[in-house]
């Protein structure tokens, strides 16, 4: 399956790749939902924007505590580093990821769509100006702008947002366009992103799809399945590749 997925890779025109959070579980980032996830252990009601608006402060308790204090801690692992090689080799032209953990540019990769944003940014929720976290100092919650001293939140996508443009269009073009879909640590459960690889189908595009375990894609859109974990899939898929280095 490995040999099939490098040949139709290598003959195809634009080869988009779309991740979820299955591929950063191996660098210490847990999911959201599942036994292990989240979801299980915290109410999600604290990313939900008008509880956050109404109670700030005990939203941006959990906030640091579990994307700053906790995920930032994560390092990009091998599956990160082969698709920022695939990129640099030609064989690979953007990453649709609904992670907003950053590491795929930390791992080297260039055209990255971030779908639900990213925790790398807090945008004003008075007058939109955006601060790079290292900027600001999150001893003192809830941080507020520097511009105009109203509430800084996350410029990630909390449960009652839409998702920001122009990165919803471009993620949907990418569908339309590309002759190979790689889907790495996806489940087809979230909405509206999991309409994209959809779509791509659609489009004829091949559907790879990689996951140690069956999902709502196998049997309904996939074309080759790599039942791996993502750093071993796509060691292997390197491999095939012939990319070397990364």
């Amino acid at each position: 399956m490995y040999r099939l997925a490098a040949k139709a890779i290598k003959n195809a025109k634009r080869v988009t790749a779309f991740t979820g959070a299955g591929i950063s579980v191996e660098s210490g980032i847990p999911p959201f939902r599942g036994e292990e996830g989240l979801w299980s252990k915290y109410d999600p009601i604290f990313l939900d924007i008008s509880y956050f608006h109404n109670h700030p402060l005990e939203s941006w308790k959990l906030i640091k505590e579990i994307f700053y204090d906790f995920f930032g801690k994560a390092k990009p692992n091998t599956a990160h580093y082969a698709l920022a090689a695939m990129e640099r080799d030609g064989l690979l032209q953007a990453i649709i990821t609904q992670n907003i953990d950053n590491l795929h540019q930390e791992a080297g990769s260039k055209t990255v769509y971030e779908f639900h944003g990213t925790s790398q940014y807090l945008i004003c929720v008075h007058c939109a100006k955006k601060h790079h976290v290292s900027e600001i100092a999150l001893d003192h919650l809830p941080p507020l702008c520097r511009e105009c001293g109203h509430l800084l939140k996350p410029d990630f996508v909390f449960f009652g947002e839409p998702i920001p443009e122009p990165t919803n269009s471009l993620s949907f073009r990418e569908a339309e366009i590309a002759d190979v879909f790689i889907l790495i640590g996806t489940t087809r459960e979230i909405m509206p992103a999991s309409m994209i690889p959809n779509l791509a189908k659609k489009r004829r595009a091949t559907i790879i799809e990689v996951n140690p375990n069956e999902t709502n894609y196998t049997y309904d859109i996939t074309d080759i399945f790599l039942q791996d974990k993502a750093t071993e899939a796509m060691f292997k898929l390197s491999q095939e590749l012939g990319i070397a280095n990364y």
